[in-house]
């Protein structure tokens, strides 16, 4: 997959098919859209592209916006690739572009400049100044400017009547994270980076690597204890995390999350770590002793250990 942003010089993009969106978390719905679009493409006998956007349009034109990501920028792209589509481009979405009409957006910039002679457009998805048009104008537009306009089916499944970013991230609001990776098609992860915590797990025979998330913007599931998937230096390990406030130790309100790696041994402070989500196993619990608390942290590594088999 090759990746073109608008500062790049002197590139052309050959007349393709394309597709235009946001993609937080490349979702399944997204998938069943791209991957109808690389149909299209192929029977046509051009390159697939995907459009997208660097930054949440929203943050742009609400400063005071705080969004609650499934994935980064650079997560996202390593999902499209995974699509099989050939291009993706990346928009900087600006305040300018926001008050293009759908006519200018799919004129000057799809038409024009980046040579989209078929569009497939999602079937709930508008764009244009305050989203004012839609496929019923799409389709006139592209017929006077020769686009090709033409609009996805709607993607259900057996278990999902309705499958968006936005279902995806109450899941993990709820702490659904089983809900929440077939939505995705794949198990939801963070990177962060290992600081210095409370340094109590060692001495109860848990150690635990406090982790602070590389991206503020990025959604970290309801607070509770999860079976996860731990990658370090490329290495593959299992463990549990509690995301929570720590109520045993009275450590305020502030959320902390930890991870306590399987079999781990290694100094591993200020190092990256990408934490997947496999399933929450029950709720943070304040215990009335440390013994308890203890006996509790073996019952859920069993937990954990018969959940990742």
């Amino acid at each position: 997959m090759k990746i073109y942003y608008p500062s790049d010089q002197n590139f052309t993009i050959a007349e393709c098919v394309a597709t235009v969106g946001f993609f937080d978390g490349v979702h399944a719905g997204h998938r069943f859209l791209i991957h109808e679009m690389i149909s299209l493409a192929k029977l046509k006998k051009r390159p697939s592209v995907v459009f997208t956007f660097a930054v949440h349009p929203r943050k742009v034109l609400h400063s005071d916006f705080q969004p609650a990501l499934l994935t980064t920028l650079d997560e996202k792209l390593v999902q499209l690739q995974t699509t099989g589509i050939d291009a993706c481009v990346v928009l900087d979405f600006s305040v300018g572009m926001s008050k293009l009409t759908a006519y200018e957006f799919l004129k000057t910039i799809l038409f024009d400049q980046y040579n989209v002679r078929t569009l497939l457009v999602g079937h709930d998805h508008r764009f244009g100044h305050n989203r004012a048009e839609g496929f019923a104008d799409y389709l006139r537009y592209g017929a006077e400017m020769g686009l090709e306009i033409i609009q996805a089916k709607r993607y259900v499944t057996t278990e999902f009547n309705h499958i968006s970013s936005s279902e995806v991230r109450l899941a993990l609001q709820r702490g659904d994270i089983v809900n929440a990776n077939k939505l995705l098609s794949y198990k939801y992860s963070f990177v962060g980076e290992v600081i210095d915590g409370f340094k109590v797990g060692r001495k109860i025979g848990f150690p635990t690597a406090n982790v602070e998330p590389e991206d503020v913007e990025k959604l970290i599931p309801a607070i509770g204890v999860y079976a996860v998937e731990v990658n370090w230096n490329d290495k593959n390990y299992i463990g549990m995390m509690n995301i929570g406030i720590r109520p045993t130790m009275a450590n305020g309100n502030k959320t902390s999350l930890e991870v306590n790696i399987f079999d781990f041994d290694e100094n591993i402070y200020h190092e990256k770590l990408r934490i997947s989500f496999v399933q929450k196993i029950r709720e943070e619990l304040k215990f009335n002793s440390i013994d308890e608390l203890i006996e509790q942290l073996k019952r859920d590594k069993q937990t954990v250990l018969e959940v990742l088999g």
